[in-house]
């Protein structure tokens, strides 16, 4: 189901541009940024087949952050060993290689699905690494054909087969659970509010692409954005990174006053007890 691409609202564009202002700010933020932003721990670039970039998102759902050095060996081993080879090899096999990253039964499923879908892609000349396939229909029918993808993972594998700066801005379930309440910004509920919320912090970074460029060289972040590119990466690393460090816990410098107030940590609102 590919869902129609809602009018940007100047009020979300608004609040996303506010929240993007404040958090790249933040120093803890900006490390982790820079730690993932040219070539990322999750989906590194020595990763070059694209099956396999599509393989490496979908194998990093549920591992915990700090459990990323074990996936990152588990996914460069079957990297090592070639899509081909993987979507051919047996059960037990394929569990033995996983079994440091739990879950072989599901990320089995999602490998021998995705090698499914791959082949009837190739079938019809689709090649999901190209900017002229249309992303929203592609991410539709990798969600509905690819076990355990949904909208969320299956963005995600279409952001790591076409490149970091492809102008996805991927969705987790906190960033709908955590960062659309703060934003003030309502969503659907079930799969959908993923892609949904895609959409609107897209269309947010298309409308201050020039600012928020500005704002990665006014805090120097150590990251490669390149010029004709929006900077929806870089934008996409700094909400997930201030949703995990400021919003999962929460902090107790997160102003409990969002999206009312625009300051996001360390308010006066939060001195005085508000």
């Amino acid at each position: 189901m590919t869902l129609e691409r809602p009018r940007p609202r100047l009020i979300d564009n608004r609040r996303i541009h506010r929240l993007v202002e404040r958090a790249a700010a933040l120093p803890d933020v900006r490390a982790e940024v820079e730690a993932n932003h040219d070539d990322n721990r999750w989906w590194p670039l020595s990763i070059t087949d694209p099956r396999m970039r599509m393989l490496a998102a979908g194998w990093s759902t549920r591992v915990s952050y700090r459990m990323v050095e074990t996936y990152r060996h588990v996914i460069l081993t079957a990297d090592a060993r070639g899509f081909d080879a993987l979507a051919n090899a047996s059960a037990g096999d394929l569990a033995a290689l996983v079994r440091p990253i739990g879950l072989p039964r599901t990320r089995i499923d999602y490998l021998r699905s995705l090698a499914d879908l791959c082949t009837l892609w190739d079938k019809h000349a689709i090649d999901p690494s190209s900017p002229a396939a249309g992303v929203d229909d592609l991410v539709a029918d990798f969600a509905e054909r690819v076990r355990g993808a949904s909208f969320k993972v299956a963005q995600c594998a279409l952001l790591n087969a076409r490149g970091y700066h492809s102008g996805i801005v991927p969705v987790d379930s906190g960033m709908v659970g955590k960062l659309a309440p703060a934003l003030g910004i309502e969503l659907p509920n079930g799969a959908v509010a993923h892609e949904r919320f895609r959409h609107i912090l897209e269309a947010a970074v298309h409308a201050y692409r020039d600012d928020f460029r500005s704002l990665a060289i006014r805090h120097e972040y150590a990251a490669t954005i390149p010029n004709d590119v929006e900077p929806t990466w870089w934008v996409h690393l700094v909400l997930i990174y201030f949703k995990r460090l400021y919003l999962n816990g929460p902090s107790p410098r997160l102003c409990t006053r969002r999206p009312v107030c625009t300051q996001v940590v360390d308010c006066p609102h939060r001195k005085r007890g508000a």
